[in-house]
Formats: C-alpha cells, structure tokens, sequence
C-alpha cells in the first residue's frame, strides 16, 4: 500500500484554511459583531453542506457522465482497481463523460462516497501510460480529502461575502456596529470590496496547493511521475486548441480538473484554481530524479 499524503503542501493548506479563518473572525467582530458573524456561518453552513453532500452528483449530471463497469471499459476498470488498491482505498465509481475537450476529475465526499469521471477526449488524447498517471492524480484527490477540503475552503470563503453583503447594508442604512467606536464608512467600503477578493485569493492558492500534492502523490502512487508530466504537457496543448465551452454547467466543474479546461491564459495565476503546468511538469521531473519530493 502506498501512502499518498504529503506533509509540506499539508500544511500550506492548513495555513491558508487559519488564514481564512482569522479573517472571518476578525470581519464579523468588526463589522456585525458576534451575531453577524453567526448569521454569515448558519448561511454558508447550509450553502456548503448541501454542496458537500451533492457535488458529485451535480458535477456528472454537468458534464454528462455516464457509469461504466469492467465489461464497458475493461482496460480502464482496471487501472483504476489496480491504483485504488495500490493506494489502500475502496475503489471510486468509474465515469466517462461524452466530452472532447480531454481532462478529468474526482468528486465524492469520502473514498467510501467517491468518483473518478474522464472524458473521451482524454481517452482518445493520452497512451496508456499517461492514463494511468492521470488515474493515480485523481485517486489521490479522493484519498486526500480534496472535496472536503475544498468544501471548508469555499464555506469560509462564502462566510467573507455574506459579512461583505452585510458590511454594505450597514453602511447604507446605518445598522450593525458602524458607530463611533467601530469602522468607519470608508473602512466598511473597503473590507467590502476588498474582502472577497482576498477570500479568493486563499481558495485559489488552496486550490492549487491540492492540485501538487495530488500530483506528487499520484505519481508515488503509479511510481511514474513522467507519465503524469507528460499527460499534463498533452492535455494542456489540447485546451488551447480544443477548450471546454464555458457555460453554467460546466464553469463550476472546472476546479475539479486536472487541468484548466477553458484555456492556459484564462485567469490570472493568483486567482487560478490549477498551478502552472509548467511548474508542475518542473516538479514532477524533479521528482523522476529524485532531486525533491513535492
């Protein structure tokens, strides 16, 4: 069995998560006080729980995804049977969704509640080999705990909007505890325009501090990290020609992937969900040679 949790990438996401944290701590005592903050966590409580619990099914309903079993897709089944075991998890339920832009994702709130989706474009794009190293990324997203960790993450990120709505309310109608002792109107203006942002900020680096931990430990997992580099390198070629049509269904599915489906230069790196690609080819390279591991 091979153990798929890394700890530098571990503990970036646990300082983000505090990070997160203190600024929700310190925005509800400032701007609505302990009832503010109380209303801002019983309303992304629900928002998130239900998200949590539901993901995986609204995100193959968006991309279409039909189940397969060993007799639909043997060669396919197999690997991923091979790799859960190899990573000591229950194997996910196995997905193929009838898209052509190549990527794939994981979803499921636990390795006991979990999917791995990929597309036929991914099918059609990478070698066996390569496959295989985008199999091992996904399992380790499930063995990881990714969609709980980003299930935290997207919570207390929807704590700061819900405080930012409030702080504009107080603003405008002279309620909460704007007064002579707390924030100013310019103080109050400011945390709402600039509080989300920073929220972002964290639950994208969040984000992308997964994305290489389940890099690295998809390749100690397949015991191949070149595969997945060159997998990575395949796939991020085929979404500049290629990229997922960006709609309703599709944009909130694209932090799962592996790979940015829409386009390489559609966001600025801060607010990415995915890593470069070329820094995490540069890794996992590294780690082929055994200079570093990630």
């Amino acid at each position: 069995m091979v153990v798929v949790r890394g700890v530098g990438n571990g503990l970036k996401t646990a300082v983000l998560l505090g990070g997160l944290s203190a600024l929700i701590l310190l925005a509800g005592q400032w701007i609505g006080g302990t009832t503010g903050l109380l209303v801002a966590g019983l309303i992304a409580l629900a928002m998130n729980g239900f998200s949590y619990f539901y993901s995986d099914r609204l995100a193959l309903r968006a991309m279409r995804a039909v189940e397969v079993g060993p007799r639909e897709a043997p060669g396919l089944h197999r690997m991923v049977r091979e790799l859960s075991a190899r990573a000591g998890m229950p194997m996910p339920r196995l997905y193929i969704s009838p898209t052509s832009a190549p990527n794939a994702f994981a979803t499921g709130r636990s390795p006991e509640h979990a999917a791995v989706c990929v597309t036929e474009g991914i099918l059609g794009l990478l070698s066996e080999r390569e496959l295989r190293g985008v199999l091992g990324h996904e399992i380790s997203h499930v063995g990881n705990r990714d969609v709980l960790i980003a299930s935290v993450a997207a919570g207390l990120a929807s704590m700061v909007m819900i405080l930012a709505n409030l702080a504009q309310l107080g603003a405008l109608f002279g309620f909460g505890s704007v007064d002579d002792d707390g924030p100013g109107l310019l103080e109050v203006l400011l945390f709402a325009l600039l509080g989300p942002v920073a929220a972002g900020l964290i639950q994208a680096a969040i984000s992308r501090s997964r994305e290489f931990e389940a890099d690295a430990s998809g390749a100690r997992v397949t015991g191949d990290p070149l595969a997945l580099a060159a997998a990575l390198a395949k796939i991020e070629r085929a979404a500049r020609a290629r990229p997922l049509v960006a709609d309703g269904r599709t944009a909130p599915v694209s932090a799962l992937m592996i790979a940015n489906p829409f386009s390489a230069a559609s966001a600025a790196r801060w607010f990415s969900t995915h890593p470069d690609t070329a820094e995490r080819i540069a890794r996992l390279q590294a780690m082929s040679r055994g200079v570093a591991r990630v």
